[in-house]
C-alpha cells in the first residue's frame, strides 16, 4: 500500500488532519476527547484534505487530463460542497434539537432523551479551507519519495 502514491497522500491527509483536530480540540477546551481522533467536523477538515490530498497525488502522478485527476477532483468538489453545506447545517439543526431536548417541553421519557444527537458533523468555509490545503502540501511533500 506504501507504493500507491494516490492512497498514501489520501491516507496521510486525513491521519494528519484528524490528529491536528484533536490538538486543536484538546487545546481549546482543555481535555482530551478521544471522539475528536475520528470523528468528522472540526479543525481542519479530515475529509477535505483527504480528497485534496487524493486529487493532488493524481495530478502530480498522471496529469490534468488524466481520468483519475478527472474523477477525484470532481470528487473533492463533492466533498467539500457537502462539508460547507448539508452537513453543516445538519449540525446546526444538531445543535438546535439537542438544545430543545435538554430542556424536554414534550416531557418525553428519559429512553428518547437518552442519546444526544452528534453536533460536529459539518464544517466552516474556513476548516474545509485549511484542510484543502493541508492535503495539497501533504501531497506535494510526499511526491519528493516518489
Amino acid at each position: 500500500m506504501l507504493g500507491n502514491q494516490l492512497m498514501t497522500s489520501a491516507v496521510t491527509g486525513w491521519v494528519v488532519a484528524q490528529a491536528l483536530k484533536t490538538l486543536i480540540d484538546c487545546a481549546l477546551n482543555r481535555s482530551f476527547n478521544a471522539e475528536r481522533l475520528v470523528g468528522s467536523g472540526g479543525m481542519p477538515s479530515s475529509h477535505s484534505a483527504t480528497v485534496c490530498g487524493l486529487t493532488t497525488a493524481a495530478y502530480l502522478k498522471y496529469g490534468a487530463s488524466s481520468f483519475e485527476f478527472a474523477i477525484s477532483f470532481v470528487l473533492a468538489m463533492i466533498v467539500m460542497y457537502d462539508a460547507i453545506g448539508v452537513r453543516r447545517e445538519t449540525g446546526k439543526q444538531a445543535k438546535l434539537l439537542n438544545s430543545i431536548l435538554m430542556e424536554n417541553p414534550l416531557k418525553l421519557n428519559a429512553e428518547v432523551l437518552q442519546e444526544k444527537l452528534k453536533e460536529y458533523v459539518g464544517h466552516t468555509p474556513l476548516q474545509v479551507l485549511a484542510g484543502a490545503i493541508l492535503g495539497i502540501v501533504l501531497a506535494l511533500v510526499l511526491n519528493l519519495y516518489y
